[in-house]
């Protein structure tokens, strides 16, 4: 039942039940909070080992191949560590988040908590975008100040095109991909945790109600 229904019947009640019906609303409100901040932490570990398993895969196949042959690979397996070590902590952070909202037994608590994993999600997305994008610009360059870098990641030979014509499709190619995949990355972040913090943003909403009517 919505607070507003609420506050209805509490015109006819009783202090002491008005107390009870408080209790209630607070204690449904808390075990939604916490099962959202439980999908969020499920959520990041899946995103987490899908990442992780794509990047296996990717170094076995033979995909990154290209970058062996331009001495590149170290330069991505540190910013792979680098990447997973920080992921690695977002996710310790969800799970603290998860564990102190479940049993926290006070309103306004609750709802510095909420603000908290708000904040955290965000923060979460926003390195992730980041990252991919500094990445995807960092590693172009090292691209471009490789001999035949270029004609090595394009697979066509330097004799075949106009050495400028080539940079400049490439750097164009580039852009275009890198702008989708943000664009993909936004998508996926808005769907998947953007629901879920619109949800906890709700119950926040109805905390902040009961604690003006309390």
């Amino acid at each position: 039942m919505e607070l507003d229904n609420y506050k209805k019947i509490w015109e006819n009640q009783s202090e002491e039940k008005n107390k009870i019906s408080a209790l209630e609303i607070y204690k449904m409100t808390q075990s939604k909070s916490s099962s959202i901040v439980k999908w969020i932490f499920i959520i990041g570990l899946l995103e987490f080992a899908f990442w992780f398993a794509l990047n296996y895969l990717g170094t076995y196949n033979g995909a990154l191949e290209p970058y062996e042959k331009l001495n590149l690979i170290r330069f991505i397996d540190n910013i792979n560590y680098f990447h997973y070590v920080v992921v690695v902590l977002f996710l310790i952070l969800f799970y603290r988040n998860f564990s102190s909202i479940s049993t926290i037994d006070n309103t306004k608590t609750l709802m510095r908590k909420i603000l908290l994993v708000r904040k955290t999600v965000k923060w979460y997305v926003y390195y992730n975008l980041i990252n991919v994008m500094v990445f995807s610009i960092v590693l172009n360059v090292l691209i471009f100040n490789t001999p035949n870098g270029i004609t090595i990641i394009s697979g066509i030979d330097n004799e075949s095109l106009n050495q400028e014509y080539m940079m400049s499709i490439f750097i164009i190619s580039q852009i275009v991909v890198i702008a989708i995949m943000i664009l993909i990355l936004w998508f996926f972040y808005y769907i998947l945790y953007g629901i879920l913090l619109k949800k906890l943003n709700k119950n926040y909403k109805e905390l902040t109600k009961l604690n003006e009517i309390s």
